[in-house]
């Protein structure tokens, strides 16, 4: 069950609605998103939902551990941003990254670090245009840190965020290091 060699993606459906709101619930992830407050069902289907259609250039999967999925994660091109991408000014070619885990057993298991490296090889690196990842935990989320280190990340710059209390602590990879390791 907790074999990081069995990580996969798929993209994110209507029908996964339900399981977003369940995990958007939980200490743990809200503690690093919504702002801690949690979402309503609708709020959830109102912000992931054009992500899920199209119509929004966020491209939204699930993490899945042998098949069941345990969090989530998405990408998008940060000069699909314009205000964001004015914070980062980053290459031109530079994706995004977020992403928790969900399920609670699957915590503190060094998930994080081989979910991005699969990640990165596959969707962003591996299928996309990308020559750069950006990352941007709370400069508070130590652990958050580690991880994104651990999967080559490496410290960018500190940015205000113009949705949370505290800075983004701007990590970022590009596809030449992803490619060397």
């Amino acid at each position: 069950m907790n074999d990081p060699a069995c990580i996969s993606f798929r993209r994110m459906a209507m029908d996964d609605l339900p399981l977003m709101h369940r995990w958007l619930q939980t200490p743990h992830v809200l503690e690093w998103w919504w702002g801690g407050v949690a979402p309503s069902c609708e709020a959830v289907a109102e912000k992931y939902g054009p992500r899920i259609r199209g119509d929004e250039p966020t491209d939204c999967y699930f993490i899945l551990s042998a098949e069941q999925p345990i969090g989530y994660i998405q990408t998008y091109m940060i000069r699909d941003h314009p205000e964001y991408a004015a914070l980062v000014d980053t290459d031109a070619n530079a994706a995004g990254v977020d992403l928790f885990i969900g399920e609670a057993e699957y915590l503190h298991k060094e998930f994080g670090s081989h979910i991005l490296r699969a990640f990165l090889r596959a969707i962003i690196f591996g299928a996309g245009d990308a020559t750069s990842c950006v990352i941007g935990p709370s400069e508070a989320n130590r652990i958050a840190i580690r991880a994104y280190e651990k999967a080559g990340f490496r410290y960018f710059k500190t940015v205000p965020s113009p949705n949370e209390p505290t800075p983004e602590y701007l990590m970022r990879i590009t596809r030449a290091d992803m490619l060397g390791r």
